[in-house]
Order: structure tokens, then sequence, then C-alpha cells
């Protein structure tokens, strides 16, 4: 079925062909006449399938007509590169309408963002914690919502955004449609969905949770001091052209990130530490081929889109396979094809089995010919406790050196009092009063009267 079957306006419909869509993915076709219609929508589908341009075209269609000044669409994610990402896909598909629109996430200036909801954005796409920030504001009113959009409901759930949401919840109208999406489908986004949604459509396109179909996988065993040389390895045997690589912990992607550099690798890392310029000059940079490597945590697993990414690599087994499924997902995106290469230790193969088990396929492994697995390296993690050792020693010398630099400073010069005992030596000028200095005026002027007439002079 064609775009053009759906019945949308034709100024979306200009957006489409711009950005080359030929034909609608499963999600969208089964997504966009329901939402159409305006029932509520429950979808349950990949990631990368297309779930963004599914749940936009249909509210874009439906604002089209509406008076502006008011925000009819909210778009709830729960990471702000996913907002920026749905910001994006937002304004190619509307780039020939006059709907506006704006995203609302922290580590930003929030001047920008009180604007937007001062002239009425037609659709503004939020994180909770930034949104409810404005909704404790004058202006801060979503009254006019008509469209509420649930996007990663899941990974929402898991970063314990409920409560919030919640909160967002009372502060909008009850009568609405909702579109609520998700990667997956636990019991908690069953019972959240039964509470939001009025008679919904269900769209279960992936019952079980596994990777897109065009993602070829596969498992590289390593010890865990040789992961780093081995994909700086891969890079230099030009294995993969670009790829994003996720680590278990911030520190691991700082460091990584320094390791690539160091080989000789173009490496940029993006987590939970860095700013939010940091992190979109990091994705950018990534997204034009700036960088060959971008490292990163979880925080990104949901809010990378990029354009035929060739390689995700998973440096460090994820601990839930929905997490290996979201990470994998970042490749093979749009019907595509990519590649998900896991790296695992020993010590590791038990989050790989369960993995496994939830993908219901066992994932060839792979030795690399010509590779040292025996070869000595230094570990790529500093253990915590002899990270917090080193931090208390360097704190330690610090005072050491604070304490030997002010022993080393002179004394204070004292000041010596001022007497006024008459003939005192050590006494200094004393302070000249207005008064004081008119009395040594008026005497200095009869000594020299004194003078003149001792001698005869007028």
């Amino acid at each position: 079925m064609p775009f053009t079957n759906f019945g949308l306006h034709p100024d979306l419909l200009k957006g489409i062909r711009d950005l080359g869509f030929a034909r609608p993915t499963p999600i969208q076709s089964e997504a966009i006449p329901p939402a159409m219609s305006g029932r509520d929508l429950l979808a349950c589908a990949q990631t990368g399938s297309g779930k963004t341009v599914a749940f936009l075209l249909p509210t874009l269609h439906r604002v089209m007509s509406a008076p502006r000044r008011t925000t009819r669409v909210l778009v709830l994610t729960p990471t702000r590169e996913l907002a920026a990402q749905v910001l994006e896909d937002f304004r190619a598909l509307a780039k020939h309408t006059p709907v506006s629109g704006a995203a609302i996430y922290g580590g930003v200036s929030m001047g920008p963002q009180e604007q937007a909801f001062r002239r009425g954005a037609d659709v503004i796409v939020a994180t909770p914690g930034r949104l409810l920030d404005h909704l404790s504001r004058p202006y801060g009113k979503l009254d006019g919502v008509e469209y509420l959009v649930l996007d990663e409901a899941d990974r929402m759930l898991d970063m314990g955004f409920l409560p919030d949401i919640k909160r967002i919840l009372a502060r909008i109208p009850r009568q609405r449609q909702t579109l609520f999406f998700s990667a997956t489908m636990p019991a908690e986004i069953a019972r959240l969905a039964g509470e939001m949604l009025k008679n919904p459509v269900t769209i279960a396109l992936q019952r079980q949770s596994a990777p897109a179909a065009g993602i070829t996988q596969a498992v590289y065993p390593a010890a865990q001091h040789l992961k780093a040389t081995l994909l700086v390895e891969l890079l230099k045997r030009g294995v993969m052209p670009q790829a994003l690589v996720f680590t278990r912990t911030k520190h691991r992607a700082n460091r990584l990130a320094e390791h690539l550099s160091r080989s000789g690798v173009s490496a940029e890392r993006i987590h939970g530490n860095r700013s939010q310029g940091q992190r979109t000059q990091a994705l950018a940079g990534f997204k034009s081929g700036r960088y060959t490597v971008l490292v990163a945590t979880d925080i990104a697993a949901r809010g990378i889109d990029i354009e035929a990414l060739s390689h995700v690599i998973n440096f460090d087994v994820p601990a839930a396979p929905d997490d290996y499924i979201h990470r994998v997902g970042r490749t093979g995106r749009a019907e595509m094809t990519g590649e998900a290469f896991t790296f695992v230790a020993p010590d590791e193969e038990a989050d790989l089995r369960a993995i496994e088990r939830a993908v219901r396929t066992t994932l060839p492994r792979v030795t690399v010919q010509g590779f040292d697995y025996r070869a000595a390296a230094p570990p790529l993690e500093v253990p915590h406790a002899q990270r917090i050792a080193e931090i208390r020693q360097r704190k330690a010398a610090e005072r050491e050196r604070s304490k030997a630099k002010a022993a080393r400073r002179p004394p204070a010069t004292s000041v010596p009092a001022l007497s006024s005992s008459p003939g005192s030596a050590s006494r200094g000028p004393a302070p000249s009063s207005p008064s004081a200095r008119h009395a040594r005026t008026r005497t200095s002027s009869s000594r020299a009267r004194q003078s003149r007439s001792r001698y005869g002079t007028r």
C-alpha cells in the first residue's frame, strides 16, 4: 500500500516524497489508518521499524487545519537524544506545512523552550522531567492537548518515569487520543496501557522480543583485558567502516574512547555525565563521519537514529535481553541491513545465554585469525575500590602540600602601636583631622608673623 492510500494531506505527501519514502513499513501500514480515524492505539514493534513516522503522520494530518496558538500534540520520550531525533523527523515531514514544533528537554536553556509554550507550538516533544519543570511555571499550560503520544514507553518505565508520567497526565485533558508505542510489552507496560487507553486498537507485530531480520549477529569471545585491543584490530582491518559501541559504565566509555584515540581511531563518547552540548556535538560528529566510533552507554540505545549505520558493538554484554535488542536495533533500521557484534568475556557467558534464550537462537562464535588471544594488556577499567583509593591519596597529598606551603610562608609583620606619650621615638605621624590641620595652619602663620616682627620685615 503506498502512502497516497492513507488520505494524508498533500503537503505531508510532499514531505514524504522529499525523504524518499517509497512505501510504508508494516507498523506504519497497521498504525496510520486507525490513528487517523481517532482511535487509541497500543503498538508493539521492533526498534527501528518506523514507529516515529507511524505516529507523526496521523497527528500532523489532524492538526493541519486547526487554529494555531495552542499546543495540540504532546509526545513524551525517555531521553534527550530521542526527543531531538523525533523533532528532526517532525521537521522533515512537516517541511511544507505551517505546523510548528519544539523539543523540551534538560541540559539546555529554558528560555527558548518557554517561548515555545508562550507562542503555542503545535507539537511539543518532551522528556518528562524538564516538561514538569515548565508545567510548574505560570506559562506552562497544556490545556489544549488533544493527542498524546508515549514513545518508547517501556524505556520510560525502566528509567523510573512512571510517577512523572502520571503527574503529566493530571495536567492535560482527559478527552484526548492516546497513541502508545513500545518496542517490548512487559506486564508493567500492559497495565499502564490499560489505565491510559480507551478501547484501543492493538498492534503486536513483534510478540517475542527479537532484533530486526536484517541484522546479522555474532559473538566474539575475548578476555576482558583484550576487548579494547580486539576492537582496534577489527577497525584497522576494515571490518567495519563506522561503529556505535556500547559499554556498561560511563567510566568504561571514557577509558575506551581514550584508548581508541591513542590508537589512532577517531572516537567520541556520549553518556549521562556529558553536558547536552557535548552529547549533541558527539552525535553530530558521528553522523557526519567525523568520528569513526561513538562510544555510548545505554542512555543512547533508544535515542540514536543514524541512517545506514553499519555496525553496533556490544563491548560489554548487557545484563538484560531487552537492552541487547534495543542496542542492536540502532542498525538494520527501516528494513535495511546491519551487523551487531558482541564481545563476550568468560564471566559474561551467563548473560549471553539469557539473551540467546530471549531471541531464540544460538549466536555464532567468531575467532579472529591472526589475533593474539594470549597477549598481555593492561585492564581498560580501573577497579572502583582502586579509583576511590587513588582519589583519597591525591586529596591527602594536596592537603600535605597546602600545609607545607603554609609552613614556608613568612610570619605576618606586626604594626607597632601608636604612643601618645611625648618624646616617643617610635611614634609615627598621627592621623590628621580637618580641625587639627586647621590648628597647625594657624600656629604656622603665627610663627611667621613673629619671625617677620623680630627681623623688622613686614
